[in-house]
């Protein structure tokens, strides 16, 4: 292997680990609530498509074209539109006492089916499959540091970036630090563990829940907004890629314990088991396939030791899933 296939695998890794990691932690700070929310493939698609539609009609309508505005509008639709599919999440689950799974796997489907019903129409305003563009959005989005991504291979493998790869990994730092250092963090948890006690002990569930499935929502969401500005470069691929990755954030969510920064080095970690097939020579493409699976077969792998270990701070949430009736407690 040489150093430039290296780089290219592990620029690939940290592009790839970008995606899958946004969903992971908004699905994270939502299961610390207790709420399992298999919707993010779907709150992805809500957020890859909101982003592009609103940086679209604006670009559309404008021969120059703001790139501070291009960049607050995507990124605001994008998290707004996600955060609202995790409110319709929480209405039906928190409120209406709908059942969870069922519940995030219809908002999956639902997601999709909005995304790709937008995406087609957007290809008909552009003039034909693959014609949409929102070159100055996706500019702001993919514009790495100046002068640093020069820097030779450490400036290549570092620097590389647009910013949304260092703002994952902010927000996987500021959330590490809100659920273990912060007291609404900590009742958060709490809320997570054991609802009953917390609510007790004067702990608003209901509120908590609906805030840490909202905003979680709106965070997984942008997942699919880098995918859609920065991954591919501003267009849209109705090709089920986003709903995979969706997916492939959830096992995330496992194989990290539950916790965000774990979910840092294991996204990359994902994406380089994904791309590893590109630095080993005369592949077969049923061989690639079977390379692209290794993700999901570490994370069972993780899964299976981390139930014969049975450490407590391992575990998932004790009410994940669990709905909550207050009357009774």
């Amino acid at each position: 292997m040489t150093l430039a296939q290296l780089i290219r695998l592990l620029q690939s890794s940290v592009c790839f680990g970008t995606v899958i990691m946004y969903g992971s932690i908004g699905e994270i700070l939502t299961e610390k609530s207790g709420n399992l929310n298999l919707g993010v493939p779907g709150i992805m698609y809500l957020g890859g498509i909101s982003g592009l539609a609103a940086s679209f009609f604006y670009e559309f309508n404008n021969p120059d074209p703001s790139p501070v505005i291009c960049l607050l509008l995507s990124f605001i639709a994008a998290f707004l539109a996600s955060a609202l599919g995790g409110l319709l999440y929480s209405f039906l689950t928190i409120t209406l006492r709908a059942n969870q799974n069922v519940t995030g796997l219809t908002l999956t489907i639902f997601g999709g089916g909005v995304a790709n019903f937008f995406g087609g129409s957007l290809n008909t305003m552009a003039g034909g499959v693959g014609q949409i563009s929102v070159a100055t959005t996706s500019a702001v989005y993919r514009a790495t540091i100046p002068g640093l991504s020069n820097l030779g291979a450490v400036g290549a493998l570092l620097f590389n970036y647009g910013f949304m790869v260092y703002l994952a990994i902010i927000v996987a730092i500021a959330m590490h630090w809100f659920l273990n250092r912060t007291r609404k963090g900590l009742n958060l948890r709490a809320v997570g563990e054991n609802p009953a006690t917390a609510d007790a002990a004067g702990i608003n569930v209901t509120r908590y829940k609906y805030l840490a499935t909202c905003v979680g929502a709106g965070i997984s969401g942008l997942g699919g907004l880098y995918y859609t500005m920065d991954y591919i470069k501003g267009t849209w691929a109705n090709d089920g890629t986003i709903e995979s990755l969706g997916w492939l954030a959830v096992a995330l969510v496992i194989f990290a314990t539950w916790r965000s920064l774990n979910a840092v080095w294991g996204s990359y970690l994902f994406g380089l088991l994904f791309w590893i097939y590109l630095v080993i020579p005369n592949l077969g493409r049923d061989s690639i396939e079977l390379f692209k699976m290794l993700p999901y077969l570490v994370t069972i792998a993780v899964l299976i030791a981390i139930s014969l270990r049975k450490k407590r701070e391992n575990q998932p949430p004790a009410s994940l899933g669990l709905p909550y009736f207050r009357e009774e407690r």
